[in-house]
């Protein structure tokens, strides 16, 4: 069961560091912070420390002209340890694609959490993250029926997983459309008129930052 932890020191090792005044320039409020047993290892317990983020300005913004006061973006970070530390003859590069299935199926579950529908895995891509290691991103694709008003959230999403000095776990989806265009606004404000791939480049800047 996860265990919630409210105001992580930035002395707590056990979880990731995260771009602080990148996240608080974007008006990013952090929603919480867990820890918990993600899964098992022969003879290995292993635990995710996470801190998750939500995008406050796009929120406040549509639940201004009528929307549900709802989370349009997230953004969350993990760092895993493992109790036992693996054994010498386990490298990481054995487990990495286990750690990638438990990210991948973790945020699958997170999505239908939320009430997600038609979830989908699309593509996969790799990029360079602060620690100069090379992260792995998968894409999902899924979709939220909303009764304020009556439209469909299309959204798009990102996992990251890399090994540096241990292994980090980076992940978050927005909307694949501008807010205005879901929510029929005509006159927005700028903040609901950003693009998919505004979104897409700020969450994968976001994720390489992690460390």
């Amino acid at each position: 069961m996860p265990l919630s932890v409210r105001g992580v020191s930035p002395s707590d090792e056990r979880f990731p560091s995260v771009p602080e005044q990148r996240l608080a320039d974007g008006d990013w409020t952090r929603t919480d912070e867990t820890v918990e047993t993600v899964f098992q290892l022969p003879g290995t317990r292993v635990e995710g420390a996470t801190v998750l983020y939500g995008d406050e300005r796009t929120r406040r913004a549509a639940a201004e002209y009528g929307a549900r006061d709802q989370r349009w973006r997230f953004f969350f970070a993990t760092k895993l340890t493992f109790t036992p530390s693996l054994s010498p003859g386990i490298g990481p590069a054995m487990i990495l694609p286990t750690v990638r299935s438990e990210a991948n199926r973790t945020f699958k579950s997170e999505l239908r959490d939320r009430g997600f529908e038609s979830i989908e895995r699309g593509r996969t891509e790799r990029v360079r993250v602060a620690s100069g290691d090379r992260a792995k991103l998968t894409q999902y694709r899924a979709e939220l029926p909303l009764s304020e008003p009556d439209a469909t959230l299309p959204i798009t999403g990102w996992v990251g997983v890399w090994h540096g000095e241990g292994f980090r776990i980076g992940a978050g989806a927005y909307p694949a459309r501008p807010v205005a265009d879901i929510l029929g606004i005509d006159e927005p404000p700028a903040v609901l008129t950003r693009t998919p791939e505004r979104y897409r480049n700020e969450l994968i800047e976001l994720i390489r930052a992690i460390e």
